[in-house]
């Protein structure tokens, strides 16, 4: 595992570099976010993302989540129509994460099986937009939060005992937080709260 103590305020753009670099390479990174720790790759990476389902023990009906910088990827991943574009441009960045309808750019792994949806969500987090600005693509990415545990890793040091052989990349802001996002499905008629995590989501309700 590579160790790059970042920053939390002011990420150095070298370690930035590296660790998109890591990336690039069809590597698995762990980076901090807005709430809690997550583990990301590649969209594209199938081998990566698989390494992500095992590291998790994710199933086939497991719901990604895509990270993005902005909403200008949206169109890529998800069918949107004025009304919830404009929901979403009010909402984001923050700790939300929306379930929409998935694009057929989408691959069939990351989406929901039965609703054909995906997760998207703009972080509110420096280090995560360095990571993406750099990346110049969005992440996949999931919450750190391994098998039988109810709550993320949150310590650098457990982190680095438990995964060091597993994850390639550790991006180590410092103790994390046990936050987790709220999610907001957009993907029916009305908006229906899934999850009330650390986003206040009352304006959905």
């Amino acid at each position: 595992m590579l160790h790059l103590r970042v920053h939390p305020d002011n990420p150095q753009p070298r370690l930035i570099q590296q660790a998109v670099e890591r990336i690039r390479n069809g590597e698995v990174i762990i980076y901090p976010t807005d709430t809690a720790y997550a583990i990301g790759c590649q969209i594209g990476n199938k081998a990566a993302i698989e390494r992500i389902a095992q590291i998790r023990q994710l199933d086939s009906k497991h719901q990604y989540t895509i990270l993005c910088s902005d909403l200008s990827h949206l169109a890529n991943f998800a069918r949107v129509d004025n009304a919830t574009y404009r929901l979403l441009k009010s909402h984001t960045p923050s700790t939300i994460t929306f379930i929409l309808p998935a694009t057929s750019e989408v691959p069939r792994r990351l989406m929901h099986p039965k609703k054909k949806t995906i997760g998207l969500r703009v972080p509110d987090n420096t280090i995560c937009q360095m990571l993406l600005k750099e990346l110049g693509e969005p992440l996949l990415t999931s919450t750190l939060i391994l098998p039988k545990q109810d709550d993320p890793l949150d310590d650098p040091y457990e982190i680095e005992m438990q995964l060091e052989k597993r994850v390639d990349v550790f991006l180590d802001s410092g103790f994390g937080t046990l936050h987790v996002t709220s999610i907001v499905d957009l993907s029916g008629d009305q908006p229906a709260v899934i999850r009330h995590g650390f986003a206040d989501v009352s304006a959905f309700e």
